[in-house]
C-alpha cells in the first residue's frame, strides 16, 4: 500500500512520459542570409515564439547568398531556408522544392522592392535617377539571385539590354568594398549592403531604391518529401515567424537591435535604416500576386537568355499551411492591408499566366 502510495505521489509531482513527449518541443534546423529582410527567424528565436509554439529550432550560420542557403538545404544541414530567385535555377536542375509562405514580399500588390537599391561612385558617370546613364558601365550583382533579377528589371525599365552593360558577380559582403576600389562602378543588392555603402563609400551616390520595378520573391522552402511528413511542424514554424513579422513592424528599433547580432559586422545605425525599408514588404501571407511573382520572374529570365525553361509555379508553390495559419491566427495579420478579393486565394488555387 504504501509503496503504491508513493508511486502516485511521484505521479502527481512529475508528468508521465507521454505528457512528456508531448511537451517535447518539435527540433528544426532552418537557414538564412545575411540580410535585414531574413531577420523574422532570429527575432522569433530571441523573443520566444519558436518555443510558443512547440518548436526548438537551431538557425545555420547566416548565409552569403540564397544559393548558399539552398546547397545547405540539399546537403542536410538544414530542414528549410529562406530564398527566392536561386530557387528558380534549383528546380530547374531538379531539385524537388515546396513554397510554403513569404519572408519578404507582398499579398496586396505586384511590385515589392522597397528592400534593393542602386549605389554607383560619385565619378562613376551614373547619374541619380536617370537609369539610362548605366549604359557602358560595370555592376556588381550576385548571378542568380533577387538582386541580379533588379539590375535586369532595371535595365528593362531603362530600355537598355543586359548587354549594354558589364554585369560582374559579386557576393554581397564584397560589393561595398569593389565600389571604393573603383573595381565597379555601381552595385545592386539587398540591404544592409546599400546603407552600408551610403556611409562607407565618399561621394556615393543612390541611383534608384526600390521603385516597384519587380516583385520580390522572399519564400519559406523546404523539399518536397520532408513536407510531405511535416505539416503540423510547418504551420507551427509559419505561425511564429508571422507573429515575430508583426512584432518587428511594430517594434522596428528593436528589431534593428536583433539584427547586429544576427549579421556579422552590422552596426546598429546602419541596421535601423535597413529596418525602415524592410518592413514595408514583411508580409508572409500568399495570394494571386506571389503565384504571379515567381512566374514573371521566370518569364523575365527566360526571355532575356538567363535561363532555358521554366516551371509551373503550381507544382512549386503550397499555401494551404500559411492559409490554415491566416484562418487559424488572424490577429497576426491585422496590422497589415486586407488581400483584395480577386487575388486572395484558397486551398486548391490555380494560377494561370
Amino acid at each position: 500500500m504504501r509503496r503504491l502510495s508513493m508511486l502516485l505521489c511521484a505521479l502527481l509531482l512529475s508528468p508521465s512520459l507521454a505528457m512528456a513527449q508531448a511537451k517535447d518541443p518539435i527540433k528544426l534546423k532552418v537557414g538564412m542570409v545575411a540580410a535585414v529582410d531574413m531577420l523574422a527567424l532570429p527575432i522569433a528565436l530571441e523573443r520566444g515564439f519558436f518555443e510558443k509554439y512547440g518548436l526548438d529550432v537551431t538557425i545555420a550560420r547566416p548565409y552569403a547568398t540564397g544559393v548558399d542557403a539552398l546547397n545547405a538545404l540539399q546537403a542536410g544541414e538544414t530542414d528549410m531556408v529562406q530564398a527566392g530567385v536561386p530557387a528558380i535555377g534549383a528546380i530547374l536542375r531538379n531539385m524537388d522544392l515546396v513554397f510554403l509562405g513569404n519572408f519578404s514580399g507582398n499579398a496586396t500588390k505586384l511590385g515589392s522592392d522597397a528592400t534593393l537599391a542602386l549605389i554607383a561612385n560619385s565619378d562613376s558617370g551614373i547619374i541619380k535617377g536617370d537609369l539610362k546613364s548605366l549604359k557602358g558601365k560595370k555592376i556588381a550583382t550576385s548571378f542568380g539571385t533577387i538582386n541580379h533579377l533588379y539590375i535586369l528589371g532595371l535595365l528593362e525599365k531603362a530600355g537598355l539590354a543586359p548587354t549594354d552593360v558589364t554585369l560582374i558577380n559579386t557576393p554581397p559582403p564584397e560589393m561595398s568594398v569593389a565600389l571604393l576600389a573603383k573595381g565597379v562602378d555601381a552595385f545592386v543588392c539587398w540591404d544592409p549592403a546599400p546603407v552600408i555603402a551610403m556611409k562607407d563609400v565618399p561621394g556615393a551616390i543612390e541611383v534608384i531604391r526600390g521603385g516597384d520595378v519587380i516583385s520580390y520573391l522572399g519564400f519559406n522552402i523546404a523539399l518536397r518529401p520532408w513536407v510531405e511528413k511535416n505539416g503540423a511542424t510547418i504551420e507551427k514554424f509559419l505561425a511564429a515567424v508571422s507573429e515575430a513579422d508583426q512584432w518587428m513592424r511594430k517594434n522596428p528599433k528593436q528589431a534593428a537591435a536583433i539584427a547586429t547580432r544576427w549579421i556579422p559586422g552590422l552596426k546598429l545605425d546602419v541596421a535601423e535604416t535597413a529596418m525602415q525599408y524592410n518592413i514595408q514588404q514583411v508580409d508572409r501571407r500568399i495570394s494571386a500576386h506571389n503565384y504571379r511573382a515567381l512566374w514573371k520572374a521566370q518569364d523575365t529570365l527566360q526571355r532575356l537568355g538567363v535561363i532555358k525553361s521554366v516551371f509551373d509555379v503550381n507544382k512549386h508553390i503550397e499555401p494551404k499551411f500559411i492559409l490554415n495559419v491566416m484562418n487559424t491566427y488572424p490577429d497576426l495579420f491585422s496590422d497589415l492591408q486586407p488581400i483584395p478579393a480577386d487575388v486572395a486565394i484558397k486551398p486548391g488555387f490555380v494560377f494561370k499566366p
